[in-house]
């Protein structure tokens, strides 16, 4: 089959795009024809490689996708082939505490596809039978496939973790990212007040999403503007994924009683913070990894019934897969990246 993968971790110019065997269904998976994948920063750190992750080279990247069933392997009953279908990228045991509570992304040997195994980059793909999702009919394999793994992050995040209720203000820094795209739209459904942090090329599309207000971090310092924006009280919600760069700002942009929710570190892992500020503000610093298989469900149904809404940036023939990477680790791309086999 033909798929884009590297054999050596680093830049960009590591990924090839060429033939690999075939993967084979093992008992309760199943292979599916990919009609579209979609990148995500986390495809980016695999390539690079990741401290304490050893990946099987040559190793196939690709968290997101849509397509279509093509053969079932032993005890699968539910699913046969031409079905269409997307799936949960968390991988799970089902045996461990936190499955049977039905806390997947707590799984003590919790696995990402495309990052542990070999994912979607490519004509085909296996996957667990239980972690797929019929689509409905008709509806877009790039919709389908820009949609899993940021939407269920976000969800969990504001709803699961940190309780997002309507009347209250979220801080989204990160803005034109594929999680903080998915948030916004879902904020704006619990009907919070939405500050969106991004820079000048993506304001204008932030605000259209329905963010209250658009912070342009190249013109303004974020952490000042917050204090402006809601008369020095600071926000309830900060949901942020930029790590070390920020942290300090972020947090000092908490209300009393404010939650922050992380999801990543993208500029770096190590937050610098004055411990005193968050017991004497009675703070939250609360993480939060992917989702459990019911809220990755859940969220999935309000994407199908255009509820909320996936963001598009480029729909591309996966022989780009280079200047994909690149697009994305260059900041150029607003919401998720589509690559097509």
């Amino acid at each position: 089959m033909k798929a884009a993968y590297f054999d050596a971790h680093g830049g960009p110019d590591v990924l090839v795009v060429g033939e690999l065997p075939d993967p084979e269904p093992g008992p309760g998976e199943v292979i599916v024809e990919v009609e579209a994948a979609a990148l995500n920063h986390l495809d980016l750190w695999v390539r690079r490689g990741l401290p304490g992750l050893n990946v099987a080279l040559p190793h196939v990247g690709g968290s997101d996708f849509a397509g279509t069933v093509s053969e079932v392997g032993r005890g699968v009953e539910e699913w046969r082939a031409g079905d269409r279908v997307t799936a949960n990228p968390g991988l799970w045991c089902g045996e461990c505490e936190w499955c049977l509570r039905g806390e997947h992304s707590l799984c003590e040997r919790y696995h990402i596809l495309g990052e542990h195994v070999a994912g979607a980059m490519a004509e085909r793909v296996r996957v667990p039978s239980g972690n797929l999702l019929r689509l409905p009919e008709g509806f877009p394999a790039h919709h389908a496939a820009a949609a899993p793994l940021v939407f269920q992050t976000a969800w969990r995040a504001l709803v699961g973790r940190a309780r997002l209720k309507a009347g209250e203000t979220v801080l989204v820094t990160g803005a034109s990212g594929g999680v903080s795209t998915a948030a916004i739209q879902i904020a704006r459904r619990l009907e919070a007040r939405v500050i969106a942090v991004t820079s000048g090329p993506w304001v204008e599309a932030v605000r259209a999403m329905g963010a209250d207000h658009v912070i342009d971090r190249d013109l303004e310092d974020p952490s000042t503007a917050v204090r402006e924006l809601t008369e020095r009280r600071g926000v309830d919600v900060a949901l942020d994924s930029v790590g070390e760069m920020t942290w300090k700002s972020t947090v000092g942009s908490l209300a009393r009683n404010g939650r922050l929710v992380t999801y990543g570190a993208t500029t770096g892992a190590e937050g610098c913070q004055d411990i005193r500020l968050v017991f004497w503000k009675q703070l939250q610093i609360i993480g939060s990894t992917m989702a459990s298989h019911a809220e990755f469900v859940e969220v999935m149904g309000l994407v199908f019934d255009g509820s909320l809404e996936p963001v598009v940036d480029v729909v591309w023939p996966l022989e780009r897969v280079v200047e994909a990477h690149e697009r994305l680790e260059a900041g150029e791309a607003f919401g998720k990246i589509v690559l097509t086999p």
